[in-house]
């Protein structure tokens, strides 16, 4: 079997795993790609994360071109036409070569009962090629990937024109960005990883290959952080010998800011799993952090922080150009039990926080219910506590994503190559 075609039947089975089974992206490609070289892994990446975040746009193609309708006993048929379709329309992939290898999955790949169609996906398939301008226009709208709840949710809140923008954004490939140590010199490692420093920091690749064999890695310069999640350790203004309480910090970007500046970090997450990347990457990084297991809401410390960053649980909408499966694994109503979660977090880490002390509320979420709500009805029920408003001289280069109240929404389209959407509020105790 070519590697080509050992490609694409990973990323079949990728795309049943997270489609059927509700798995996460990178958990799936981790299970049948791991041993690829760094180019196929990257390829078999590109075309199901493509597939994932384009999946209404290519039904509606393949539901188009079928005089009847695929049924639930021939989805296998119907996941091997999302793939070959998204290679066709949406990747630099030659014709034959998307054609050709989408037939020979059905040969090595599809239930035998199935192989009849074959036929099927052959002349689907080169009718797509043949008809791509008219159904990239016919099919080019990209509210189509949406679900109808988070469509409504964002219009609301940013309006349909800047929406448009959103999902240009959320639907693009995200690139790589990466954090180093305060003791690096950032212009040097840019040129040196083929990169460019962009707000706030960090390092920017486009095209990075396999991630550990980069420079730098091994010797722990640097990590992984979207360059909008490097922004609420960065606000809480924490410096050497400080005391940190990171709450959900698995895993571990946030830390790794923290302790990298000096500051002595108490690390607190539930998911044990979670805390083992969290400490491989403290270990290889050569930074020491004090690491707790234990939930949130049952951590009962002996003394209070002067610090305390809340990364909480969240809908995770403001990193679906990451995590495309989200939008085919959340739903509506998450949003509403999660900002119970939240609302009981932030209760009991305000019990944490010393007078005078400074909390960090971020979510990766583009919700409202989970930011702006959350901190409105937070300052409400709690008196001690008052906004620390956030300046634009703080966030140079990003300063639209500060709001009136002086809180901080990033949004996926306000920076070149996109961004994370984060919500984060700093707050002070009286």
């Amino acid at each position: 079997m070519t590697s080509e075609i050992k490609s694409r039947v990973a990323a079949l089975n990728i795309l049943k795993k997270v489609l059927d089974e509700g798995a996460t992206l990178d958990g799936a490609i981790n299970k049948f790609s791991n041993t690829f070289s760094a180019r196929d892994r990257g390829f078999v990446r590109h075309i199901t994360a493509t597939t994932i975040r384009r999946l209404g746009q290519l039904d509606k193609i393949i539901n188009h071109c079928t005089k009847k309708k695929l049924g639930n006993t021939q989805m296998q048929i119907r996941h091997v036409l999302r793939l070959g379709i998204a290679q066709l329309l949406y990747s630099e992939v030659p014709a034959y070569a998307a054609v050709n290898s989408s037939v020979e999955l059905v040969d090595k790949c599809v239930s035998k009962k199935l192989h009849y169609l074959k036929n099927t996906v052959n002349a689907l398939l080169r009718r797509v090629d043949q008809d791509r301008e008219m159904l990239l226009k016919k099919f080019g709208n990209t509210r189509l990937n949406f679900p109808d709840w988070i469509l409504k949710s964002w219009d609301e809140r940013y309006g349909t024109e800047a929406v448009k923008y959103i999902l240009g954004a959320v639907l693009s490939e995200a690139p790589l960005d990466i954090s180093l140590k305060p003791d690096c010199d950032k212009n040097l490692w840019a040129v040196q990883l083929s990169g460019k420093v962009v707000p706030g920091g960090s390092i920017r690749i486009n095209k990075a290959g396999k991630i550990t064999e980069l420079p730098g890695y091994n010797e722990g310069h640097w990590w992984v952080q979207d360059m909008a999640a490097r922004i609420p350790e960065t606000l809480l203004g924490a410096k050497e010998a400080d005391d940190v309480l990171d709450l959900c910090a698995a895993p571990g970007g946030k830390t790794a800011q923290s302790a990298a500046r000096g500051a002595k970090v108490t690390a607190v997450d539930f998911s044990e799993s979670r805390l083992e990347r969290l400490k491989e990457n403290i270990g290889r990084l050569n930074l020491e952090v004090d690491v707790v297991t234990s939930d949130v809401l049952a951590f009962k410390p002996l003394k209070k922080f002067d610090f305390i960053l809340l990364d909480a649980p969240c809908s995770s909408t403001g990193t679906i150009r990451r995590h495309p499966e989200i939008l085919h694994i959340r739903k509506q109503e998450d949003v509403s039990e999660l900002a119970k979660l939240q609302t009981k977090m932030l209760d009991h880490a305000v019990t944490l926080l010393n007078t005078g002390g400074i909390m960090i509320y971020s979510v990766c979420s583009m919700e409202k219910q989970e930011g702006p709500d959350q901190i409105k009805a937070l300052l409400q029920r709690n008196s001690s506590l008052k906004r620390k408003e956030i300046k634009a001289e703080e966030l140079p280069g990003l300063e639209q994503a500060i709001l009136e109240t002086g809180d901080v929404q990033t949004l996926p389209h306000y920076y070149e190559g996109g961004m994370d959407g984060f919500f984060i509020s700093r707050l002070i105790k009286m």
